[in-house]
């Protein structure tokens, strides 16, 4: 038995000698500028995951040169230009990049793909906000860090989107108790919306609801003044319409 163990073992040295050992990926051999080139190649034909792996190697080799920068910022581009659940992945290598090089002429454009990635990743009004604030401070951070920048006027559009989405969830929520007769914590969560978002862009819609929470918690008089404001302000809205039918 010992025997035939070693003659296997035997052959196999055989084989492999034959074969000239185990085979090296190709990739390694690559310097840190062919594989960028390689990465940039495979980009151009949206090679997402062929580019990342030449992208990274590039970095793995030079990290702390031009060349090894370049990489690691494409390597978090192909990560979200790939998109999907990649979204999170992204962002963690963008931060990667701005906690390594926070000084570099690119860390603008870091910090709106940070912001971007977290926007990608926004859950619709009805569900948890959490992602939609941090892609907001996120923005935020790009305009206060950055003003200069020419991603400033896209991250001003972007906050609209953003804040847009958050006003319309508190509304669904203010509505969930305004709907469940609890119309005061309605009439909280109204006004707040009003107070943080006075550019959303459905405040008839928000006006109305609350004069209804008033009405509901009798507080006739605030209501009769924010249906009197619906209908000057709003005065061709379909909520203003529904003022005399309120309850």
């Amino acid at each position: 038995m010992r025997v035939e163990i070693h003659r296997l073992v035997a052959c196999a040295a055989i084989v492999l000698a034959a074969c000239g050992g185990p085979r090296e990926d190709p990739l390694l051999r690559l310097s840190a500028d062919e594989a960028l080139a390689e990465g940039k190649a495979l980009m151009e034909r949206e090679k997402w995951r062929s580019a990342r792996e030449h992208l990274d190697h590039a970095f793995s080799i030079a990290p702390n040169s031009a060349q090894g920068r370049e990489a690691l910022l494409l390597s978090a581009d192909t990560l979200f230009f790939e998109g999907g659940n990649s979204f999170i992945k992204s962002e963690a290598k963008y931060r990667d990049f701005l906690n390594r090089f926070p000084t570099s002429n690119r860390a603008d454009y870091v910090q709106f793909q940070i912001a971007n990635s977290l926007f990608e990743r926004m859950e619709k009004p009805d569900r948890d906000q959490t992602v939609t604030r941090e892609a907001e401070d996120a923005f935020r951070d790009l305009i206060a860090l950055y003003p200069t920048s020419e991603y400033v006027e896209r991250a001003r559009e972007a906050v609209v989107l953003v804040e847009g989405n958050l006003a319309e969830h508190e509304y669904l929520v203010g509505y969930f108790y305004l709907r469940f007769r609890l119309p005061a914590a309605a009439a909280d969560r109204f006004e707040g919306l009003l107070e943080s978002f006075p550019a959303y862009s459905e405040v008839d819609k928000i006006l109305y609801h609350l004069g209804i929470a008033y009405r509901r918690t009798d507080q006739e008089e605030k209501a009769q003044e924010v249906f009197a404001r619906l209908t000057s302000e709003y005065g061709d809205s379909e909520w203003a319409s529904q003022v005399g039918k309120a309850k």
